[in-house]
């Protein structure tokens, strides 16, 4: 008998109707998803697009969501340690007078990538080919990575892209009737329980501590600042 899980249990209409509000919400296009395929490493993610490109599915256009430690290639930027996120947002920003000469650059690199889709040159890439693609033409590998999530079919990102709502929100990832492939999922426990923990230094305890003392000292929301100066001593 029909199943009760899709529209096929209450006859044609309902699915020519699911069909055409679909196609409603896409300008009468036919709605296609996309193909999320989470891992648990970029280096799986080389591996996979390897595959890939031995494949007859080479020519689909695809992306590869990373962190800026991966695809930042603005000299100072790259080359500053832990605080890479905190410095792209301030060169965007331009609080000290600075911008990013290679954010510019990313429609550079999204519009060669389509050039070469349009002349059947497209072949399944790796993270590197595209910073590599990002220092020839001086544009950013990491926006155009998430410009060319638009028109791809096939997204490849580590788990935490999927599974941390706000990795996803801050990457714009809506994930509602699209397909979703996790690679190794046995790891998914692991990865569920990192996008929900935080880790601290005694030293960044000991400078919050200060902090705090000093709040209270000078009466600053005083007993807010009590309570999370207990819980910074307890952890000490």
């Amino acid at each position: 008998g029909p199943c009760t899980e899709c529209s096929c249990s209450s006859g044609k209409e309902t699915g020519k109707d699911t069909s055409n509000a679909k196609k409603k919400e896409n300008g009468d296009r036919s709605f296609i998803p996309k193909i999320f395929f989470g891992t648990r490493t970029h280096k799986q993610i080389s591996q996979i697009t390897r595959e890939l490109r031995r494949t007859a599915y080479s020519s689909v256009p695809m992306t590869i969501l990373s962190s800026r430690d991966y695809t930042c290639i603005h000299p100072v930027v790259s080359s500053s340690g832990s605080n890479r996120n905190e410095m792209c947002v301030e060169l965007l920003e331009g609080k000290h007078g600075k911008s990013c000469l290679y954010y510019h650059g990313v429609r550079k690199l999204s519009e060669h990538n389509a050039l070469q889709l349009a002349h059947r040159m497209y072949q399944a890439w790796d993270i590197e080919d595209l910073v590599s693609l990002g220092r020839k033409l001086r544009a950013c590998a990491y926006f155009a990575a998430r410009e060319l999530m638009v028109g791809a079919d096939i997204v490849f990102c580590p788990y935490n892209y999927l599974l941390d709502p706000q990795i996803r929100e801050s990457m714009e990832i809506n994930l509602k009737d699209q397909v979703v492939i996790l690679d190794e999922a046995h790891n998914i426990e692991d990865c569920a329980r990192e996008s929900v923990s935080y880790s601290v230094t005694e030293s960044q305890l000991r400078a919050a501590r200060e902090e705090l003392d000093f709040m209270v000292n000078n009466n600053i929301r005083q007993k807010a600042h009590e309570s999370l100066r207990a819980v910074c001593c307890s952890l000490t």
